[in-house]
């Protein structure tokens, strides 16, 4: 058996949200052991939020997207290993190789390595121009093209997308949204939302195009991007495009190493996988949660990522307590903040709470009679108390819901 280059106590991959908090959650939690953080960006952990928000409108700088001081991780005795991909891992030794050719050794595995953007998978998706939104290289690169793109079409009219083309037209650029399905957020909200969302864009001059499918992109013959053919044989001219379509899990390395692993890696209530010793967390983690009524589901959030590096931190310095969070989202677009406490799927009915000509509303969601969910834009007070609604899956009157001068939080006993 080859000697590693070196050994660590926990060896975490992915210096991201979920990594980097892992391993301040260790420390907090007490851990004296080697850690070392493996991530294949060259930047030391750092939010990611903000990507598609203030870094990509210029309001926060690299410097202010840190996780914490450069000093911190030195201080707090966690080896950074930037610019090392794990590429590969093997469980019965307990190791782990990166791209470069060094061998880690280790007592306990954190697999924290998120998700690559999903491509496009149609004709002239090489072309130059095209971008996603996944890390702060992605951003520094659209942002070298923004000078010269007067019109920019956005494939995807899920989160990314939406937070995107709202910088972007703030910035003053001709921005067309293309959405495959009927409407935009059609798979984390209900239509109530969706349709505000769309009227929200289109009145800030944003050409929202629904239930349209990519036919192919057209290039100059310098092989930019010029244009966004749909299969309806309208073209959509631009000069730059930007790719929010999901992301795929990046479990490879764990797969080939005979993890257990569907839509993700799938991981236990101690967020540990099927391979002794190793854990995985944030978006690459497949858990099965209460609050989807104990389905196995992904949760790409900052919540997720940071409970799960607690989850993991508890475990490892034995005391293990079950992952169970109640799921929380946000999104800002323009000057307005969606936020979401819970999971709507399944959902069997909606109450509207507010005005939504006032842009202060809101959608409730109920699973035979429990509020599950809400939706809440520009009603933080709703948020913050309907919290405790979806904690304790309570039933409430629809009537009582609705009454604005009820408070939510006197619904909650």
């Amino acid at each position: 058996m080859t000697k590693p280059d070196q050994s660590f106590d926990v060896l975490i991959v992915g210096a991201g949200q979920a990594g980097g908090n892992a391993a301040i959650a260790l420390r907090q939690a007490g851990f004296e052991g080697s850690i070392a953080l493996a991530g294949e960006e060259p930047d030391a952990p750092y939010e990611r939020p903000p990507l598609s928000k203030e870094y990509l409108s210029g309001e926060k700088p690299a410097e202010r997207l840190a996780l914490r001081p450069l000093h911190f991780w030195a201080d707090k005795g966690v080896e950074l290993k930037l610019g090392h991909a794990i590429t590969q891992v093997d469980a019965e030794a307990r190791t782990a190789t990166d791209n470069l050719g060094h061998t880690y050794g280790w007592r306990h595995l954190i697999w924290a390595t998120g998700g690559s953007p999903r491509p496009l998978s149609v004709k002239g998706a090489e072309l130059d121009g095209i971008h996603s939104i996944r890390n702060r290289a992605d951003v520094d690169a659209l942002k070298v093209e923004l000078p010269v793109a007067e019109r920019i079409a956005v494939i995807g009219g899920g989160y990314i997308g939406l937070e995107a083309a709202a910088v972007l037209t703030k910035l003053g650029k001709k921005v067309t949204v293309l959405e495959a399905m009927d409407r935009v957020l059609a798979r984390v909200t209900a239509e109530p939302v969706s349709r505000f969302f769309e009227d929200l864009h289109r009145g800030h001059g944003v050409d929202v195009r629904l239930g349209v499918t990519v036919d192919h992109l057209v290039g100059t013959n310098k092989g930019a991007i010029s244009g966004v053919m749909l299969k309806d044989g309208t073209q959509i001219d631009c000069e730059l495009v930007i790719v929010g379509i999901g992301i795929l899990p990046a479990v490879a390395p764990l797969a080939k190493a005979g993890a257990k692993v569907g839509n993700g890696v799938e991981v236990d209530a101690f967020c540990r996988t099927s391979l002794e010793g190793v854990y995985a967390i944030g978006d690459c983690a497949a858990h099965e949660n209460a609050f989807a009524d104990g389905a196995c589901i992904r949760l790409e959030s900052v919540q997720n990522a940071n409970d799960q590096a607690r989850v993991v931190a508890a475990a490892i310095t034995g005391n293990a307590a079950p992952y169970h969070a109640v799921p929380w989202f946000w999104s800002n677009q323009y000057d307005l903040r969606l936020q979401t406490v819970g999971l709507s799927t399944g959902y069997d009915a909606t109450v509207l709470r507010g005005d939504v000509a006032a842009r202060t509303f809101s959608l409730i969601y109920l699973k035979e009679g429990r509020v599950i969910a809400l939706d809440c834009v520009g009603a933080v007070k709703d948020y913050v108390q309907g919290r405790a609604l979806v904690e304790k899956g309570v039933k409430a009157d629809p009537a009582k819901l609705a009454d604005i001068s009820i408070l939510l939080k006197d619904l909650a006993v």
